[in-house]
């Protein structure tokens, strides 16, 4: 009998493959339980100290500053959805906004002419809440990518051998027949292959160097504004040389704020000026590089209907597996309450007195921006907090939307994806 009369089941071909992709889904288990996927997997609240202060009993409310994980209640949420639906009702005129879209750059320069860098603090719960800024030990994680690729080869090897199938030799004897080229064929093959060894011989072109071409580790902030972010990382990353950090601003008063900083190290930090709602402007790196893009409250500040277009922008500079780290206002914020009418330029979208501009998420808005992109979701939670004001006795809401969100290995997606099916 065929092997291919035989059930599916019993098909010898179809045991080792199932075999394979039980080898396959085992390996990338063991990976994702690894060093670099434990740093992105949870989708739990953030960790402490930044999430540890918990309120239990409402008396207690005013002996501390803020209260984190807080919960709602139907009353509390009804009354800000009131709020907003009011300070909402009255949109700024059309003329207006077209205004605040063209000049947004010359807003935030003028914000930063009037603030400098003591407007926002440094942001040193970005590595509590980000680890993943941090390079890991980039031998350490080849060394096991290795030995999975060599555990993979062994088993599949070991398993093909002990097969006995008449179809793998006839195919293996129609391989050999269809190799056989003609006289004229083999000169010509010949003549490539001569070529081929030449331009090995010669050896690769190599790329133009670039800021930061020299590092194995780059992350690049996005919107850096005075540089709140980028002095902490700076900081840490002073026991990683191989690290190197790009930050950018469409302001370039921003910018000049960071490069003349005395903690910026142009040896490792590339500042530089960038609108990233163009699609056209080039990036002074190629494409696929970065293991870490960090997009923090920035998002919120450019036209809802250019958000989509950033963030695909952004995904194509990630290497595969790279990560992008995302935190902004969610909705319902005290901010947005605050709003008065006729700030309003669309849903949920205002403006503020100086000229610059915020817009509130929803955790479902965030999914589905980042995962048209063509990044997978790894963490995506609403960060709620009770923020108290001792002296007036008075009680605040924020709220906050943190992600992870990697980009695909797309290869061994598409293999393991091709043996799952099979399984």
């Amino acid at each position: 009998m065929c092997q291919y009369d035989l059930p599916l089941k019993q098909c010898p071909v179809l045991k080792v493959l199932i075999r394979m992709s039980g080898i396959w889904r085992n390996s990338i288990f063991c990976l994702r339980r690894g060093k670099v996927p434990q740093r992105c997997q949870s989708g739990n609240p953030p960790v402490a100290p930044l999430g540890s202060r918990i309120l239990t009993d409402p008396a207690k409310v005013f002996e501390h500053n803020m209260w984190d994980h807080m919960q709602w209640s139907t009353e509390e949420e009804a009354a800000a959805r009131k709020k907003v639906e009011e300070n909402s009702a009255v949109r700024v005129l059309l003329e207006e906004q077209v205004k605040y879209e063209s000049e947004a750059s010359k807003y935030w320069d003028t914000f930063y002419k009037i603030h400098k860098n003591k407007f926002f603090k440094d942001r040193n719960w970005l590595l509590r809440e980000f680890p993943e800024i941090l390079p890991v030990d980039q031998n350490t994680e080849e060394k096991a990518k290795k030995n999975l690729w060599d555990h993979v080869k062994t088993n599949a090897a070991n398993s093909f051998s002990r097969m006995h199938c008449a179809t793998m030799l006839e195919e293996k004897n129609h391989f050999k027949k269809s190799s056989v080229l003609s006289d004229g064929q083999s000169k010509a093959g010949s003549n490539f292959s001569n070529l081929d060894s030449e331009e090995h011989r010669k050896g690769p072109l190599k790329p133009e160097p670039f800021p930061g071409s020299n590092a194995t580790f780059r992350i690049l902030e996005v919107g850096c504004g005075a540089g709140n972010s980028v002095f902490p990382i700076l900081d840490t990353l002073q026991n990683a040389p191989e690290s190197f950090l790009y930050c950018c601003d469409f302001s370039s008063g921003a910018v000049e704020l960071v490069k003349s900083h005395s903690a910026y190290r142009a040896a490792q930090c590339c500042a530089f000026v960038h609108d990233v709602c163009d699609d056209g402007l080039p990036y002074p790196f190629p494409d696929g590089i970065l293991d870490v893009i960090l997009l923090v409250f920035v998002l919120s500040s450019i036209h809802p209907d250019r958000m989509q277009g950033v963030v695909n922008r952004l995904s194509k500079l990630l290497k595969p597996g790279g990560m992008l780290l995302f935190r902004d206002y969610g909705r319902y914020d005290k901010t947005q309450l605050r709003f008065k009418m006729g700030h309003c330029l669309s849903e949920n979208f205002y403006v503020r007195g100086d000229g610059t501009r915020a817009y509130f998420f929803t955790k479902g808005e965030v999914h589905n921006m980042f995962c048209k992109a063509g990044l997978d979701e790894k963490q995506n939670l609403v960060d709620r907090r009770l923020q108290v004001n001792r002296k007036k006795q008075v009680k605040m809401h924020r709220v906050w939307v943190q992600g992870k969100f990697q980009k695909p290995l797309h290869l061994t997606q598409k293999s393991s994806n091709l043996l799952f099916s099979l399984s």
